[in-house]
C-alpha cells in the first residue's frame, strides 16, 4: 500500500514501471495501490501521491513523467526507464520535428527547460506548450528533472500548485551504454519483495537492441499484471 512518500517510492522500485493514474490494466497503478483516504481529490488538506511526488522526483532514484499509454503519468527505475527509451528513440514515429529539434537544442544548451520557456521559444500558448512537453515525453527525450512547490497568499499556503522543470533523460541517468544482454536477462529472473520480477538498479547498465528493450518491457509487465492485462493493452500502455 501506498500510505507516505517513502512507500510510494518503494512501490516505484518494486514495480519497476508504473502509471500514476487508474488506467485499462485494472489494478495497475499508484492510484489503486493508495488508500481513499489518502487520495488527494482537491477538496482536503491530505495531499497523497500528488505531494509524495516531489520527493520522489527529488530523490533523484525513479523517473517521472507522461511517457505510458500516449501521454499519461508514469513512474519508472532508471534501468526501466532506459529500456524504454531505447525502444522509443528507434521508432520513427517517436522522431522530433523541427519545433521540437529547437526546443532539444535549447535544452541542451541550458540543461533544463520549463513550459514556460516552450511557450515562448515556439510562440504558443500554455495548452499547446504542454502538448508539445508531452509529446517530447513520450520520445523519451524529455523528463521531469524537478518539481518544486508553490505557496501563495499572505500565509504562504501550499494546497498541491507545483512547478516543473525538465532535461534530457541522459542528464539524471546517463547515457544508454552498449553491453551484452546475458547478466541483466538472468537478472530478470529474481523476484523483489512481492513477488514481482524485478531488476536492481545497482548492477551494470546493460543495453539491448530496441526490439529486446520491448520484449523485456512487455514480459515484465505481463508478468506483474497477469491475468489483469491483455497483450493489446500492454502494446497500447508501451506504445
Amino acid at each position: 500500500m501506498v500510505t507516505s512518500a517513502e512507500s510510494m517510492l518503494r512501490a516505484v522500485k518494486e514495480l519497476g514501471i508504473v502509471p500514476f493514474f487508474q488506467n485499462p490494466i485494472r489494478g495497475y497503478s499508484i492510484e489503486e495501490l493508495t488508500p481513499p483516504e489518502f487520495w488527494f481529490d482537491g477538496d482536503s488538506d491530505v495531499l497523497g501521491p500528488w505531494d509524495w511526488k516531489v520527493d520522489c522526483v527529488q530523490s533523484s532514484e525513479i523517473a517521472y513523467g507522461k511517457f505510458l499509454w500516449g501521454g499519461k503519468a508514469a513512474f519508472a527505475t532508471p534501468l526501466w526507464y532506459k529500456e524504454l527509451m531505447n525502444y522509443r528513440r528507434s521508432l520513427p514515429k517517436y522522431s522530433p520535428d523541427a519545433g521540437q529539434k529547437e526546443l532539444l537544442t535549447y535544452l541542451e544548451q541550458n540543461g533544463t527547460i520549463s513550459s514556460k520557456d516552450i511557450r515562448r521559444i515556439l510562440g504558443v500558448k500554455k495548452s499547446a506548450a504542454d502538448s508539445v512537453c508531452s509529446r517530447l515525453q513520450m520520445q523519451c527525450r524529455l523528463i521531469t528533472g524537478d518539481i518544486t512547490r508553490v505557496y501563495r497568499g499572505p500565509d504562504l499556503h501550499y494546497n498541491g500548485w507545483q512547478l516543473s522543470s525538465f532535461c534530457n533523460p541522459e542528464a539524471l541517468f546517463g547515457p544508454l551504454a552498449p553491453a551484452t544482454g546475458q547478466a541483466r536477462a538472468a537478472h530478470l529472473c529474481a523476484k523483489g519483495p512481492g513477488g514481482f520480477p524485478f531488476v536492481d538498479d545497482d548492477e551494470p547498465e546493460v543495453r539491448h537492441s530496441p526490439e529486446e528493450s520491448y520484449r523485456l518491457l512487455f514480459e515484465h509487465v505481463k508478468a506483474i499484471c497477469a491475468p489483469a492485462a491483455t497483450d493489446a493493452q500492454i502494446a497500447k500502455m508501451l506504445g
